[in-house]
């Protein structure tokens, strides 16, 4: 049986572009408007579950993504693109966050942000889908499939941990 070795440099160009696309830092404001009327637990669950999404939408893409696209004519063009205007939309929710009733359509306690928008568009977006389908085309053998999935894990193992403890303070402790 051969030995698997990992692609380090795979591992940290893809780890330092997914990174820099998915943006946790500045993903953080959008997770505290849409998660300002949960429970710390609340707010945990909703980080957990949406980084898990992310992960299984972006990882179902890296495997299968290619021929899927290609059997629905599109273009990874046409999904950056697609995509782009899907967070346009979001983001200009965000900045009205009032309905057209004068209620909140930010989540409350008992709204689920998890999947939509934080797991998917906002996280596993166009931009990482289309890098981690392109790392994963270029990655040689077993051990640079491996490094480009353990990349896309440490990557969401850092927005996951960087969501929550975004509202860390003496006056509001997340923990």
């Amino acid at each position: 049986m051969p030995a698997i070795t990992l692609d380090l440099t795979l591992f940290a160009t893809a780890f330092v572009t997914v990174l820099v696309i998915m943006d946790p830092l500045g993903n953080i404001p959008i997770f505290l408007a849409l998660t300002k009327g949960q429970t710390v637990p609340q707010r945990r669950r909703a980080a957990a579950l949406s980084s898990l999404v992310a992960g299984g939408v972006i990882l179902a893409f890296a495997l299968g993504g290619q021929q899927v696209l290609h059997l629905l004519g599109i273009s990874l063009e046409a999904l950056q693109v697609a995509g782009g205007l899907l967070l346009l939309v979001i983001a200009l929710e965000l900045l009205r966050p009032t309905g057209a009733d004068g209620t909140s359509t930010l989540a409350t306690g008992d709204t689920n942000i998890a999947l939509v928008p934080l797991g998917t568009p906002l996280l596993a977006g166009p931009g990482a889908i289309a890098a981690t389908m392109l790392y994963a085309r270029e990655a040689d053998d077993l051990g640079g499939s491996l490094s480009v999935v353990l990349a896309l894990v440490a990557v969401l193992v850092v927005i996951y941990l960087s969501m929550p403890l975004s509202r860390r303070s003496r006056a509001n402790p997340v923990a």
